[in-house]
């Protein structure tokens, strides 16, 4: 099954919930309503002839001119050699999606870091929690209005400081 009749049979399947198709990209894409992205990728797992077996990525992009975060979905397929990448959008002020991880287990620590950096929180989660940063730090480095800290426990953040020392 090619791109574009993949896309035909999940806008037959799943009507109004998918759109925006782009099959003349390296990874073709879509946009997939975020309160269907559990049905559409349990589908998309286990239906025969489709067989995504795998969640080779899961991030985020932070787009504040639209007021909205995108969470982007890499799948893969082994089985019928084929990829698609799904995008589904959700308002910046509050991200929220349902979590995938009962679908691709890899999805825990995926979610995990989006979170982290983005602060989308994936409901149903079974450890949403900071992977990468201590649980006490402020804000999510990846927005585009994420204002640094001038220090975190003591220790600088600043790299101008770290910079000058390594040019002397």
């Amino acid at each position: 099954m090619n791109a574009q009749e993949l896309y035909a049979s999940l806008e037959k399947l799943f009507p109004g919930k998918v759109s925006n198709f782009k099959g003349e990209a390296m990874e073709p894409c879509l946009n997939v309503d975020s309160g269907s992205i559990v049905e559409i990728c349990r589908f998309l797992r286990n239906a025969p002839g489709y067989r995504f077996e795998v969640l080779s990525d899961l991030t985020a992009l932070d787009w504040p001119k639209e007021e909205k975060i995108q969470i982007v979905y890499h799948l893969y397929s082994y089985s019928q050699r084929h990829q698609i990448v799904l995008k589904a959008d959700l308002p910046r002020d509050h991200p929220t999606i349902a979590t995938v991880e009962e679908i691709w287990k890899v999805a825990n620590w995926f979610e995990r870091e989006v979170y982290d950096l983005f602060g989308v929180i994936f409901e149903g989660h079974s450890d949403l929690r900071r992977i990468m940063l201590p649980e006490d730090w402020v804000g999510f480095p990846l927005r585009k209005d994420y204002v640094e800290q001038e220090e975190y426990d003591g220790i600088s953040t600043q790299r101008a400081p770290l910079v000058e020392k390594l040019l002397r």
